[in-house]
């Protein structure tokens, strides 16, 4: 079993995707530092042998930041853009879209479920006598 930065990667998938699973790590990263550790892309994370993992581990936590500590910088960033008042803090503690995208109909992800009371009443029809 592969255990890289507290992960355990998928066993039948090739390590360029497998390496993806740790955060932090995309594609790009994936196949860059599988290139500086000189192993091929096609190869399956369960016929790595324990000094191919051992080169990955050594190689992601030089270069790369991972896990906890990847998430503590952001949660941080987030935290300093609403102390100081900026626009894009104040749009992450109301929980809107913090990058120019359109809110009146989509932003459904962020924004939550609709809210029962936001509904606009239909007008009755006027009928004659």
């Amino acid at each position: 079993m592969a255990r890289i930065e507290g992960i355990n990667l998928p066993l039948n998938k090739r390590i360029e995707y497998g390496l993806t699973q740790v955060l932090g790590i995309g594609l790009f990263s994936s196949r860059s530092l599988l290139g500086r550790v000189g192993i091929d892309l096609s190869t399956r994370v369960k016929d790595l042998s324990d000094e191919e993992i051992a080169a990955i581990q050594r190689e992601v936590t030089k270069s790369y930041k991972t896990g906890g500590e990847l998430q503590k910088e952001v949660t941080l960033n987030i935290k300093r853009l609403q102390e100081i008042g900026s626009y894009r803090g104040l749009r992450h503690k109301r929980g809107l879209p913090s990058r120019g995208q359109r809110t009146k109909t989509n932003a459904r992800t962020r924004k939550g479920p609709r809210k029962k009371g936001s509904e606009v009443s239909l007008k009755r029809k006027v009928t004659k006598k």
